[in-house]
């Protein structure tokens, strides 16, 4: 092999390097860009998701033993939200433009394992990974099958981020049960109030 073949062996070589380098570096480029923008991790790493997560247990779960709906979030508390965790998931999640974040949950019904239901509705993050406005637009009937509830709060999600609502559905009490004539969500007190004796 004369230094000319050898010299443009090893161009060769190097131009076959550079091109699979750049072909990996495109199908990265290609896998960030195909990453589904209604997956909670489209926006936030394992570690901000699950404490994001903890902070929407606190404004959804049952009061925490010796708090009330304003104490609820002091620290001495949040051992009992974390404790929750396992028992929620984010299903579904979106961002839009103006930085409404809705999303979907799955959670427990109760202290029990048999029954689980879906809620959706929307925040806003100002500060950090506490939500503000915190609101809850729907809750699913409760399920043993999880299989539903995914189907049918996805059905509702997707209303929700195209419509900002899902008021036209309001009435298919298999899919929503609150809000109804008895129960609405008070966005001041973060919770489900009853609405009998009340116009």
């Amino acid at each position: 092999m004369n230094g000319l073949q050898k010299t443009m062996k090893i161009q060769v070589s190097r131009l076959f390097f550079l091109l699979l380098a750049g072909l990996g570096s495109l199908a990265v480029s290609f896998s960030g860009c195909t990453s589904d923008a209604n997956d909670v991790s489209h926006y936030f790493n394992e570690k901000e998701r699950d404490t994001l997560l903890v902070n929407v247990i606190t404004y959804m779960d049952r009061l925490a033993p010796g708090a009330n709906s304003q104490s609820r979030f002091e620290s001495r508390f949040r051992k009992h939200y974390v404790s929750r965790l396992p028992k929620y998931s984010f299903e579904r999640f979106y961002r839009t433009a103006d930085s409404t974040y809705y999303y979907f949950v799955v959670r427990p019904v109760g202290d029990g394992a048999l029954f689980q239901r879906g809620v959706g509705g929307k925040f806003r993050l100002k500060n950090g990974l506490m939500p503000t406005e915190f609101e809850e637009m729907w809750c699913t009937p409760h399920f043993k099958d999880l299989s539903v509830i995914k189907e049918r709060g996805g059905f509702l999600f997707r209303s929700m981020v195209q419509d900002g609502n899902v008021d036209k559905y309001l009435t298919m009490r298999h899919y929503v049960e609150w809000p109804d004539s008895t129960l609405r969500y008070d966005k001041k007190r973060n919770e489900w109030v009853s609405t009998v004796g009340l116009r």
